[in-house]
């Protein structure tokens, strides 16, 4: 049995195709300086978790997610 794709809310076979193109395309320093914007962002923040706790930790970003829409589309 063929299994079915199943994309995140709002997302299509189109936005992941554009995604992968994004990162196909980028230069080397391009992509440090993603990164390091990334890092210098003031409303995130990059931490260790230990893995068994990784499913919980999604589903918060998740709930806060679909609670704060606008926050979390203005982090993006």
């Amino acid at each position: 049995m063929k299994k079915l794709n199943e994309f995140p809310p709002g997302w299509d076979e189109e936005r992941v195709q554009s995604v992968i193109a994004h990162y196909e395309q980028q230069t080397e320093d391009e992509a440090v300086a993603e990164d390091e914007a990334a890092f210098a962002r003031e409303s995130s923040m990059l931490i260790e978790v230990p893995i068994e706790l990784v499913p919980a930790v999604r589903e918060l970003i998740a709930k806060h997610a679909a609670e704060n829409p606008l926050q979390t589309e203005q982090s993006s």
